[in-house]
This record gives C-alpha cells, structure tokens and sequence, in this order.
C-alpha cells in the first residue's frame, strides 16, 4: 500500500513540476572528438543530453561519461544516460532513458530514487500510455522521418504524435530524421522536445545546427514572439536604418532593441551628413543589451567605421551569438557612400565569419566579390564567393537587375534557392533592404527555418513596395503597416493577434 502511494505522489509530482524535458534533447554518437563537438552543440541552445555509448568498456564509458556529465553540470544541462542502468549510477546521472528491451521503468525508480528522471522509448499509443502508467517522467515517440543514424522499423510520423499528445500526460520527445526544415511540423504537432543525432553533432558547426533547431520552439511562445536586435545607423526621414527595423520587427509580432552606430541627416531625396557613434560607446549598447535581453536574432544594418565593426565582431563572439542576418549596407538610396574602403576591409576580414545569412543587393555583392553580375549566373557566382568568405547563408537580392521578374537567389553552400516576384516599377523603394533583412530575422525570431522566414519576408516587402504611397520629394519609403494589416496571418499565429 505504501508503494502505491509513493508511485501516486511521483504521478502527482511529474504532472505539476515543470519538467526539463523540453527543447533540444541532444543523443551522442560514436565519431571522434565527441567532448569538443558536444560542448559546441551545447553552445547553441541543447537543454538535455543523452548519452550513448554501445562501443566502449566500462572505464572508457565511465571516463567519456564524467567529461560530459562535468560540462553539463557547468551550464545547467540535464544528463541522461542511455539504458545503461548501472552507468547512470555509478555517474550518478539526472537520469536513465530505456528502450522497449532495456528494462523495467518501475524497477529502474526503485534503484536510482524517486528524483531521478525515468524515460522510455515507444513507437506507438499503447507503448505510450504503458510507460506513463508504469512511472515514466517523458516518453521518446518515433520515428518522425526516415533516418540514416539506424535502421528504422517503425515510423509513426509526426500525424501520430497528435494523437499521442492528446493522450499522455508526460512531455514527448519526438525523435528520428529531424532537422532544422521539417522540426517546425514537429514542433507544431505537440512535441516537448526534439532528439537530434547526425543533425547537430554530424555538422560542421554543432553549435550552430543547434541554435537553428532550438529557435524553433518560439513558434510555441505568446507575441511578442522572439527577441531581435538591429545594429544600425539611424535615419532620420525614418524609411531606413534603425527605424525601419523596429517597425518591421515590431509590426511583424517580434520584440525589437536596438545599438545606434551612426546618426544620419536623411531624407527620401538623400543622406546629406553622418555622425558616426564612438565606437567605445557602441560597445556600451552591446554590453547593456546582450547582458540583460536574451537576443534571438541579431540583424545588422550600416556600420560606419572599421572600429565599429571590429567592436561588434568582438561582442558577437563574446556573448556567443550565432544566429546573425547581416545586411551589408554600403550604399544610400541617393547613391551616398555609408563605408569607406578600411571599414569594407575589416568587414570582409572580420565578420563575415559572423554572418548565419548576408544579404547584399548586386552592387553590394559586387563590391565585397569583385565580380561582375549581370544576370543570375553571376549572382550565383558570387554567391558561392561571399559563403568561401565565412557566411554560412547568402541571399543576393535581385532587384538591379535590368528586365524581366525580380529574382533573389539563396545559397546555403551546398544548394540554390529562387525567390522570383514580379518586378514593381516604382520610386518608393527606401528602405527596402533594411525592411527584408529585419523581416527575415523576425520570423526566424519566431521560430521559422530559414527557407519559410525569407519566403514570408519577401512576401511582406513586396507587398510593402506595392502599397508604398508618396512621401517627400525623392524616393520615398515602403509601406510597413498597410502591408502587415494585408498580410495579417503572415506570421504563425498572427490571425488572432
């Protein structure tokens, strides 16, 4: 009697205490340099880990096992050991995670005690609700996608995971094949936490692939949804810059905070004078900022000087931010230089290796290559040329193209995207870079993989390009309000915002 009443209050417990099960649930493989590639992956956002090790002997596992267990305990990471119930205690783990075949859950509490954390691999409803009634803290609920890491016998989908959310009262991790562009149905579907092998720790930058997929739980938050910073110059027409941004950001369903690095005397007809911040003090908005505000997204804009850029080169490794849209702004409307050939040098030279997506038009992309673009091979060209410099991502806008559709090209350093739309002949265009790169990274902020977050940007803008109404006596802005109130449910959830 007294057994039962210990398993009801542990029920009690796992139903009212926010568990730790949630986000980024990272399995290790067997590749080398394990502990450096973890402690990247775990750099980007992994809230548990689990380890795995079916290969080593006993002393290899418990050595491979306390060097993890240590690095999560240094940065507040759940660990949990995979089947091994003697290793989870002789390491004395935050938890023991099961396979159908590796034993008893019940029998697994009562030797590691009721605080531990118990879960349990499953594959279909019955499994599900059998582990929660046998005392299972989260369940592990696959496959999502065919995988490569194992053979996969049973593949119920994301379709099933509703079903299953529906029933258990436990969080469930979905795992198998998921990455960062099919996660947001996941996600979506109900699960608490995804499992990632090859998709963080077989990637070149673990710590990256992590960030990407651990944005995607913003699609689960209330609006404001995600937190994005825009480092920029100001204008003062208010059609560009800083101000551009925040109403982007902000009308967009985002929260946006902002470092000024130049103060410009702008209007649609032109820039006709530049007050660069000292950069001592730009690094004083960083730090006030990047202290205090988790940032989601950061988005530059113009940066004026050469010790600008290396101030922000400086605080973006310093505060560990991964997630950067750079909009390489050189150039104002009215054809005004905004960086001079020393700032361009220490651009390319420094943050560059920054940027997760740069997003230069074709005379940008022309400046920083030294490539000739006339139609879309060179974009392509020069592409490939600004991601051997260090973007991960590049999207070369093609609105300088003479004739025919307005295509912008996205290279990810492996593959071509198109994002065609009809050309708009109109001399409202101010803004109109700031406005996209500040799009896109609010809905990345919100939790959209890159692909869909510069699908829904180019949306907006070219919408906010087709309602822009004429303002002053030059170029003036484009539209950002009329467009979010056209495109109300552009953004997850935004219907009903």
């Amino acid at each position: 009697m007294e057994h039962k009443k210990d398993f009801l209050r542990l029920v009690v417990d796992r139903e009212t205490t926010d568990s730790p099960i949630k986000g980024v649930y990272l399995i290790t493989d067997h590749a080398d340099r394990l502990t450096e590639r973890v402690r990247d992956a775990l750099s980007g956002g992994v809230t548990v880990l689990q380890y795995r090790n079916k290969m080593g002997d006993a002393e290899d596992k418990f050595t491979v096992g306390m060097e993890l267990k240590t690095i999560c305990a240094g940065t507040g990471i759940t660990f949990i050991v995979n089947d091994d119930l003697e290793l989870a205690r002789e390491l004395d783990a935050d938890g023991l995670h099961l396979g159908q075949e590796d034993g008893d859950p019940i029998g697994a509490r009562k030797l590691l005690g009721p605080r531990k954390i118990i879960g349990v691999s499953t594959h279909n409803l019955e499994e599900a609700l059998r582990a929660e009634a046998a005392g299972a803290d989260y369940i592990g609920f696959g496959a999502m996608y065919p995988t490569g890491s194992k053979d996969i016998e049973h593949l119920p989908g994301p379709d099933m995971l509703v079903e299953v959310k529906a029933k258990v009262k436990i969080p469930v991790v979905a795992i198998g094949g998921i990455n960062r562009d099919n996660g947001a149905r996941v996600i979506d579907n109900g699960a608490d936490a995804v499992a990632v092998i090859s998709g963080i720790l077989g990637s070149r930058e673990p710590g990256l692939a992590a960030a990407e997929l651990s944005l995607l739980f913003n699609r689960k938050g209330a609006f404001p949804r995600g937190n994005v910073l825009t480092i920029a110059g100001s204008d003062s027409g208010g059609g560009a810059g800083i101000q551009a941004d925040l109403k982007t950001v902000t009308l967009l369903g985002s929260y946006g905070a902002s470092v000024i690095t130049a103060l410009t005397a702008q209007n649609t007809r032109g820039v006709s004078a530049i007050h660069g911040v000292p950069p001592e003090f730009v690094a004083e908005q960083l730090d006030a900022v990047l202290s205090d505000i988790r940032i989601d997204v950061v988005k530059t804009g113009m940066l004026f000087s050469a010790e600008i850029i290396s101030v922000i080169a400086d605080k973006l490794g310093e505060y560990n931010r991964k997630i950067v849209v750079i909009d390489p702004v050189m150039l104002a409307k009215g054809g005004a230089e905004l960086i001079d050939h020393e700032a361009l040098a220490i651009f390319k030279k420094r943050l560059m290796a920054a940027a997760y997506l740069l997003t230069p038009n074709i005379p940008e992309a022309e400046k920083l290559t030294g490539i000739a673009i006339s139609n879309e091979d060179g974009m392509e060209q020069a592409a490939r040329a600004l991601c051997s410099m260090g973007a991960r991502n590049v999207l070369i806008k093609g609105g300088h193209l003479p004739e025919g559709i307005a295509v912008d090209i996205l290279y990810d350093g492996s593959a071509f995207t198109r994002f065609p739309v009809p050309r708009i002949l109109t001399k409202n265009t101010h803004g109109t870079g700031c406005t996209l790169a500040s799009a896109i990274a609010a809905f990345l902020a919100q939790g959209e993989p890159l692909p869909v977050a510069i699908a829904k940007a180019k949306e907006f803008i070219t919408t906010a390009i087709k309602l822009a109404q004429p303002l002053g006596k030059g170029h003036g802005p484009v539209n950002h309000y009329r467009a979010t109130c056209e495109l109300r449910d552009l953004g997850p959830g935004t219907r009903d915002r």
